[in-house]
Order: C-alpha cells, then sequence, then structure tokens
C-alpha cells in the first residue's frame, strides 16, 4: 500500500473512532471499539489489542481482537514492556530477531507497540499489533497509532 493511501485510510479510521468513542465515557469500552475496528478495517492486523498496566505491576491483557492473547506478560520482557519502560512507540520488522520477544502466536512475524498514557500522562496500557508478514509496520503506523490511542482517556 502506497503511503498515501495507508494515510488516508487511517485518516478516515481516526474520524470514525473519534465519533465511536463519543458515545462512551469508559476508556474500556474506548479500547475495546479501537480494537476491533482496526483489526477489521486494516487487512494486515492479525492481532490488535491492549495490555493494560495493573496498580500491582502486572501487564495482563485487555481487549483485543484476534486469536488468544497471553494474558499476562512478565515485567521487563518483551515488546510491550520494551514500550513501556521507554515510552516510545516499538516498531519490530522481524519479532524473530527481537532480543526477548514473546511468541504468544507463532504466526505472528512483525509487530508495533504504541504506549497508551492517560489524562495526567502515566502509561497505563500499550496498544499491541502484530501481523503475520514480516515488516508490515513503518512510521506511518506508528504516527497514526500514536493518534490513535490518544482516542482511549476522551472523556
Amino acid at each position: 500500500m502506497e503511503n498515501t493511501q495507508k494515510s488516508g485510510r487511517y485518516s478516515r479510521l481516526y474520524t470514525q473512532l473519534q465519533e465511536l468513542v463519543k458515545k462512551s465515557d469508559d476508556p474500556m469500552a474506548h479500547m475495546a471499539t479501537i480494537a476491533a475496528v482496526l483489526k477489521h478495517k486494516i487487512d494486515y492486523f492479525f492481532w490488535c489489542g491492549f495490555y493494560r498496566l495493573l496498580d500491582n505491576g502486572k501487564l495482563v491483557v485487555g481487549p483485543y481482537q484476534g486469536p488468544v492473547a497471553c494474558q499476562d506478560l512478565k515485567k521487563d520482557t518483551g515488546v510491550c514492556w520494551d514500550g513501556i519502560n521507554t515510552g516510545k512507540t516499538i516498531l519490530v520488522p522481524d519479532v524473530e530477531k527481537y532480543p526477548g520477544h514473546i511468541a504468544c502466536d507463532g504466526r505472528s512475524r512483525s509487530e508495533i507497540v504504541v504506549p497508551v498514557r492517560n489524562q495526567k500522562g502515566d502509561i497505563v496500557a500499550v496498544l499491541d499489533v502484530d501481523s503475520k508478514e514480516l515488516n508490515s509496520f513503518d512510521e506511518i503506523d506508528g504516527e497514526w497509532l500514536d493518534k490513535i490511542v490518544t482516542l482511549v482517556f476522551i472523556p
């Protein structure tokens, strides 16, 4: 998909999601809606969902779309924890080459993880997206997914 086409698709999805999340003030409902729309509208998204950082320091699966996921992710391991610990979006072109990658589904080949911040700016979750293909994600995905996750805490 060309960059212009990809940006256009994300722009339309962002507008759609803005309208959908207005129907609830619950962040969990927003996460569920975002995961569903992204998974079903972007063909290279194999798994799309959230891992929530609990008050006890555990990282547990939240709303998602796709095959069964790992329920708890061991502290400070894998791409999701790297996203939390660095506070940055992580692009993984080949999960087999990523140190400490956690394989919840062996069909996953590439991944992107985007930190989710609450109104105070604290990281409270990550959006995790997997693809069955290598090199599925780029800066455009990162830019738009960074923007989309801000909708989780829209009142």
